[in-house]
């Protein structure tokens, strides 16, 4: 069974759904025969500078600095919750498209899962930049891919035509934000839904799965 999940590496909420999900994976019996595969979804596509959080998130949803400073202590508690260490004070927001290719690029080589931990790691609970190529490689020599061949995947054009596929799908499935997770493409969850919600679909999820094999 293959579940997809759509989420961007800037956006808080997507590492907690991750959190969320690994630990329905852990108890779930079948976890061998369950493959994860990462899709590309920018929350800020359009974004051209790196700008601080902060004053972004002030200026897109039109509320004071003490306001997102509130929401921002919010997320971090809920992190918290999930044996996350969020320092979002000093965050950054930026273009994540290369981010997405290089993730997507990663999966041909058996990196994606670990790379992707990197890049949430580095960003939330690290305070670095994860916008320019030398941070992008960085984070790709730090679970063992070669610099070089990250580097030159970043200075082409590779795989920019599937970040665009993979937001254009989870258009078509509804999903207006992330994190979005789709179950064997038949089941989905929105947001980072409580564990008991994760659990739930993926028993339904596999339930359909042996039901299919079985027919």
């Amino acid at each position: 069974m293959i579940i997809d999940v759509w989420a961007d590496v800037v956006c808080p909420w997507c590492f907690i759904g991750k959190r969320r999900l690994e630990k329905a994976l852990s108890t779930f019996p079948d976890r061998e025969k369950i493959v994860i595969r990462h899709r590309a979804f920018q929350l800020q596509p359009d974004i051209k500078e790196v700008v601080l959080t902060k004053e972004y998130l002030s200026q897109k949803y039109q509320v004071s600095p003490d306001q997102v400073e509130r929401m921002q202590e919010n997320v971090c508690s809920v992190a918290d919750g999930e044996g996350l260490c969020y320092e979002l004070d000093g965050t950054f927001s930026g273009n994540t498209f290369d981010a997405h290719r290089l993730l997507l690029w990663s999966a041909t080589i058996g990196k994606q899962e670990e790379l992707l931990e990197a890049l949430f790691s580095n960003y939330f609970e690290k305070s670095l930049s994860v916008f320019t190529h030398p941070d992008l490689v960085s984070a790709a020599v730090g679970v063992g891919i070669d610099a070089d061949k990250a580097d030159d995947l970043l200075i082409s054009e590779l795989f920019a035509d599937e970040v665009i596929s993979d937001r254009n799908l989870a258009s078509r499935l509804g999903a207006t934000g992330v994190p979005f997770f789709v179950f064997d493409m038949k089941y989905g969850i929105s947001g980072a839904q409580p564990l008991e919600t994760f659990v739930q679909t993926l028993e339904n999820a596999w339930a359909d799965e042996v039901a299919s094999t079985k027919q």
